[in-house]
């Protein structure tokens, strides 16, 4: 048994209600085997509102220079369940000083001067229209916390709208979506700059017109995101033992992660967890215990028996993978939308990168997790954390939106095809580095074994119906590899050419460990 402490918004609870070990919180549909038919909830259903406009307001403060505070949130109280404190700062950017060689007609350059700012450790621009492109660069350095030292102007991708929820979805319709860079990942950092320039005006077609300035979005922001701390200790390296966190539910509860390095504890006490927590371990349940921050691997023949098949039936299943919870990695579940969505089925899987750098460590890619989760919620407005899954370069697997790993939960990873298809954010940027080869294997294992649930073939091909993009309009049929990259539904160059150069070994690899 385990005392689950339950709130919601605007109602306190008195007392702490007691319930069984996997029971399903409120919010969470009934969990159901990897064999059993995934929900068939249509992408509209659950969560596809928005949140209460009294819960916005409360999250939204105006703290002294000029700076909103866009998620101002109570500090960590020591042995509470409650998610790990995080905030984002949000500044407005303003015209630069004027160049002496400016050319006549351009548009102003605009940014924040050097400046102190509350720690951080990601950074992002955003802009009022979801719908307006940012037709220029994005350059930010920045200073580490505690020191004099800046870094060097560091480029931040520009075109992300290619990741957002599909056009004419509620969670693109019901919500306040803004256009976004991509996040850059910076680290511990207390000092920011930033320079937008505009792109060069267009050549004139004639002597008689004039040169044709290119606009920058209205109401541009820059998102100073700190993920705020370590809910325990980090998954660590991928070849580590599981963690006694993920051990099947007949086992006596141990509350933080146990590695191999972690010393054995006098005594075990039970641990109080909200109801969003619940909720996001509850869709998990039989895969492992409420509240496990690790779901653990199982060989071929663990995986098989796990799954109920039918007698003589040969199924074409990986072994279920290592991941990491939502948990495990510190989301904070009262950011997303408190339901979930869900689409009829995965027919393929798009393999992105998070285009956020590669200057992070393992043990800080928890931490790196947070901090999109929070730039996608609360900078550019989704309901989730937009993939379904990610990887570190060690090649670590992490629960990415909520709703369940083992069932067809609706990302916004790939514009135009986040229906039946989920996202895989290999955390870096791959567009001229080479992707470690044991990201490209945790990419392997698990499209071999969640593909396989759904009876997906890693070297086949699928044809999917596009919801719109700039590469098929709605309603055209595209056929596509069952492992595709992103740049294969949109015009983009995610996942970065030498990530995307891997993929054909990806496809390789997860067959083979399928049984094909």
């Amino acid at each position: 048994m385990r005392a689950l402490l339950v709130t919601s918004v605007g109602v306190t609870c008195a007392a702490a209600l007691t319930l069984p070990l996997a029971a399903p919180a409120a919010s969470a549909p009934a969990p159901h085997s990897a064999s059993a038919p995934p929900p068939s909830t249509s992408p509209a259903s659950p969560g596809a509102g928005p949140p209460s406009a009294q819960t916005e307001a409360t999250t939204r403060e105006a703290p002294a220079s000029n700076t909103s505070d866009t998620s101002a949130t109570e500090p960590r109280k020591a042995g509470s369940a409650a998610e790990p404190a995080g905030s984002t700062q949000s500044l407005p950017l303003a015209p630069l000083a004027v160049p002496s060689n400016r050319v006549a007609g351009a548009p102003a350059v605009q940014g924040v001067p050097q400046r102190d700012v509350r720690p951080f450790s990601l950074v992002g621009v955003v802009w009022d229209d979801a719908g307006a492109e940012l037709h220029g660069t994005v350059q930010v350095r920045t200073r580490a916390t505690g020191t004099t030292r800046w870094s060097d102007w560091q480029d931040v991708e520009t075109h992300n709208a290619e990741h957002a929820a599909d056009l004419g979805s509620a969670e693109r319709e019901g919500r306040t979506v803004r256009g976004a860079t991509a996040p850059l990942w910076v680290g511990d950092s207390d000092g920011v700059e930033v320079r937008v320039r505009p792109e060069a005006p267009e050549a004139p077609d004639s002597q008689d017109r004039a040169a044709t300035p290119v606009p920058l979005p209205e109401g541009m922001r820059l998102e100073l995101v700190d993920p705020g701390e370590d809910p325990g200790e980090n998954p660590g390296k991928a070849s580590a033992p599981d963690p006694a966190r993920g051990a099947p539910a007949n086992r006596a509860a141990a509350v933080p992660a146990v590695f191999a390095d972690t010393p054995p504890t006098a005594a075990v006490l039970p641990e109080v967890l909200t109801a969003e927590i619940a909720a996001a371990s509850a869709v998990n349940a039989e895969l492992a215990e409420l509240g496990a921050t690790v779901i653990p691997a199982l060989t071929q023949a663990e995986t098989l028996e796990s799954v109920n098949l039918a007698p003589g039936a040969k199924p074409y299943i990986g072994p279920r993978p290592k991941i990491v919870t939502r948990k495990g990695w510190g989301a904070d579940e009262k950011l997303r939308e408190k339901n979930f969505g869900y689409t009829k089925t995965v027919k393929a899987a798009f393999v992105h990168h998070s285009a956020t750098g590669n200057n992070y460590t393992c043990k800080q890619a928890p931490s790196v997790l947070r901090s999109i989760y929070r730039y996608h919620v609360k900078s550019s407005g989704w309901r989730d954390f937009g993939y379904n899954f990610a990887v570190d370069k060690c090649g670590n697997i992490y629960e990415g939106r909520a709703g369940g790993v083992t069932k067809a939960v609706l990302g916004a990873h790939t514009l135009g095809f986040n229906t039946n298809t989920m996202g895989i954010a290999v955390l870096g940027s791959y567009a001229s580095t080479n992707p470690p080869a044991a990201a490209v294997t945790a990419v392997s294992k698990l499209t071999a074994w969640k593909l396989g649930l759904f009876g997906g073939n890693p070297k086949g091909k699928v044809t999917l119906v596009s919801g719109g993009s700039n590469k098929y309009k709605a309603g055209v049929k595209v056929k596509m590899n069952v492992i595709s990259g992103h740049r294969d539904g949109f015009a983009t160059e995610c996942p970065g050419a030498r990530l995307y150069k891997k993929l054909g070994k990806a496809r390789t690899s997860s067959a083979k460990l399928q049984g094909r």
